[in-house]
């Protein structure tokens, strides 16, 4: 089995060849829930969860990444746990606070901010928001003014390119994201001239998908070294340092897992340098994870509904594909489109037979899921397994894409199998007169 043996055995289990997730068979959660669907397994999350904060010195506080996977349950887990929250959108800070959030455990983070965005979290008392352009900074002071409210701003800097790294870059190049490293002083100086702004610290982001331990550490020695030049500009210490995200997880051939060891020698070394520094005496340190916590996590599970050869090329058909997990087609930033970990979750004790294409339902040739990979011999029926789809899957993707059903979403959790969302149609008739006349 491979690199999929070693994920299986990592968080998951088998019964009979077949794929158990927390205790539950997958052709039994096939069978409640139907297909395609994808499936969480709680333990995993909190295990990553155990594992990072095991990896991280003490006094760093864990915000989770809403983008990776806004699904309410894993967001209510995640305060459960005393994590906060990040967000890049003003539907996301709804989802926050009907999670549970309170406002002040919330970040604000990304570019584009809208003025209403802006108001709305300013109104209700945000943690912090982090400010990615001078006139973001600007607005924000008018906004607090006009509302009698003091904001509580970090800035977010796009560093020079020796921070680069990771599977795609953040920073380091020209960018929509934050404020170039060597603006910072004018920046530093326009929120210091603001009495309706609270200067926090600096936000440092500059790649992700990282799966080098020292790629990280260089990253946040960068950010330490521009929080301290920050402080001596604004004549304080930084109240915030925040790493951004980037923890990455093995989706491929040749992927090696992230050295949490290595990275918890190499933090605690650099922290130790900082120790004495007046510049960062009672920063909280922040880490944005998304990904690295619940991506491992989930699985998207499709079931075969043909089998057909075209010129030589066998092909399965399922009933899932890109238009619910876009990543796995590689339509979603890959360069060099490969194969995320693919199984048949039915057939793990099954040889492998000669390579096939796996593609879904949808009238495009993107839709793909798998190329040239090596499964079993396959019937229809079959469930096909994705593996690494707890983040940036469903909440990526074009769902409504030929207007199939949504995929519901299964948490499972020591035996028992939870809907935290149920599948839905992508075409609400009701709202069109026209339609439902058609539909008769």
């Amino acid at each position: 089995m491979g690199a999929i043996g070693g994920l299986i055995e990592r968080n998951f289990a088998t019964e009979h060849g077949e794929l158990v997730i927390d205790g539950v068979p997958v052709s039994r959660l096939a069978a409640r829930h139907g297909t395609p669907a994808f499936f969480y397994s709680r333990r995993v999350i909190e295990q990553q969860l155990r594992r990072l904060r095991r990896a991280l010195p003490a006094g760093f506080h864990v915000c989770y990444s809403i983008k990776a996977n806004p699904n309410r349950a894993l967001l209510e887990l995640f305060l459960s746990q005393g994590c906060g929250l990040e967000i890049a959108s003003a539907g996301e800070f709804h989802q926050a606070l009907a999670a549970g959030a309170s406002a002040s455990d919330v970040i604000f983070a990304g570019p584009g901010k809208t003025e209403s965005e802006l108001e709305l979290v300013l109104k209700s008392g945000i943690g912090e928001i982090h400010a990615e352009s001078e006139l973001e900074i600007r607005r924000i002071a008018d906004i607090s003014r006009r509302l009698g409210c003091r904001a509580r701003v970090a800035i977010r800097v796009n560093p020079g390119a020796e921070a680069q790294g990771g599977a795609m870059r953040m920073g380091g190049k020209p960018l929509p994201f934050g404020v170039d490293e060597e603006r910072l002083a004018d920046v530093v100086g326009i929120l210091r001239g603001e009495p309706a702004l609270e200067f926090r610290g600096i936000h440092l982001f500059a790649g992700t998908q990282i799966l080098e331990a020292d790629v990280l550490v260089s990253q946040y020695r960068t950010a330490l070294d521009i929080a301290c030049r920050a402080a001596d500009l604004a004549g304080q210490a930084v109240k915030t340092v925040d790493f951004g995200g980037g923890l990455g997880i093995p989706y491929f051939e040749n992927d090696r897992e992230l050295d949490l060891e290595a990275l918890r020698t190499g933090l605690t070394d650099l922290l130790a340098e900082y120790s004495k520094d007046p510049r960062l005496a009672g920063t909280r340190f922040v880490v944005e994870p998304g990904r690295f916590l619940v991506g491992e996590s989930g699985v998207y599970v499709t079931r075969v509904t043909d089998i057909k050869v075209s010129r030589g090329k066998k092909f399965l058909i399922v009933d899932g594909g890109m238009h619910h997990h876009l990543a796995a087609s590689g339509n979603l930033g890959q360069t060099i489109k490969r194969n995320y970990p693919l199984a048949l979750g039915n057939r793990l004790d099954t040889p492998l037979g000669d390579p096939v294409e796996v593609a879904g339902p949808l009238c495009t040739p993107l839709d793909v899921l798998g190329r040239a990979v090596r499964l079993p011999q396959a019937e229809v029926g079959d469930l096909l397994v994705v593996f690494q789809s707890g983040a940036y899957a469903r909440a990526a993707s074009p769902l409504n894409f030929l207007s199939h059903p949504t995929p519901p979403e299964v948490l499972v959790d020591g035996g028992q199998d939870t809907v935290v969302r149920a599948r839905g149609d992508a075409t609400d008739y009701a709202l069109d007169p026209a339609l439902t006349q058609l539909r008769g």
